[in-house]
């Protein structure tokens, strides 16, 4: 996650005091239907060793649930998915999220995270939006989609002219082709919700959600 601004912008606060990409090997991509299983669910991921939840605003309850989150898992550290647009950096920042993750960006998103006072991960999925971020400071990103913009062996041919550039690569990765995402020197983590099948939830198999994340918290680079 970022923990540079770019010098134009003058609305950016002072460095967030953490990076994502440290935090765990996996970040759970959570998507939360029904605003009741935002807490239990939060405390099986973090009881299973994945403090970051990424919550994405994919459905009606999204801050709801990112608010409960905040307030009742201490432990947790959430933030909020699938943010696009300047309105809702505001509003998920002021429901308690810790940082935000955006599929892409423009410059008005950019500049509206950067000022947030929160890490962001902006997603990017081509070399030249890559020496963009670069450019405007910007060295922690998503990568996405992953495994169709290119997978492993794009992130690989990224790591010797951009070296500088770090990933947490998000979209079509599971249990299986995570750690060939973790072994690249420019990943940190990856992102994902194999840990979180529908059927758990829908039974509220915490214990089983607990049991996979610990699974996924155990995964590491080679």
């Amino acid at each position: 996650m970022s923990s540079s601004s770019s010098s134009s912008s003058s609305s950016s606060s002072a460095s967030p005091s953490f990076s994502l990409l440290g935090l765990a090997p996996v970040l759970p991509v959570v998507v939360i239907e029904d605003v009741a299983d935002a807490v239990p669910l939060a405390r099986a991921l973090v009881a299973g060793g994945l403090p970051a939840i990424e919550v994405t605003l994919r459905t009606p309850v999204a801050l709801e649930a990112l608010r409960a989150i905040a307030g009742e898992v201490p432990d947790a550290v959430v933030g909020a998915g699938t943010v696009v647009t300047p309105g809702q950096v505001k509003e998920c920042v002021a429901a308690g999220a810790r940082f935000l993750v955006s599929p892409g960006w423009t410059e008005l998103l950019l500049e509206a995270m950067q000022g947030s006072g929160v890490p962001f991960l902006p997603g990017v999925s081509t070399t030249s939006e890559v020496v963009a971020l670069l450019e405007r400071g910007v060295r922690e990103m998503k990568f996405f989609p992953a495994q169709a913009a290119g997978g492993t062996a794009y992130l690989r041919s990224l790591a010797g002219p951009l070296p500088q550039a770090r990933f947490c690569p998000t979209g079509g990765i599971g249990v299986d082709s995570a750690p060939d995402y973790l072994a690249l020197p420019n990943v940190g983590c990856v992102g994902g919700s194999w840990m979180i099948p529908a059927d758990a939830v829908a039974a509220r198999d915490w214990a089983r959600v607990e049991g996979l994340a610990r699974e996924a918290a155990a995964l590491r680079s080679a």
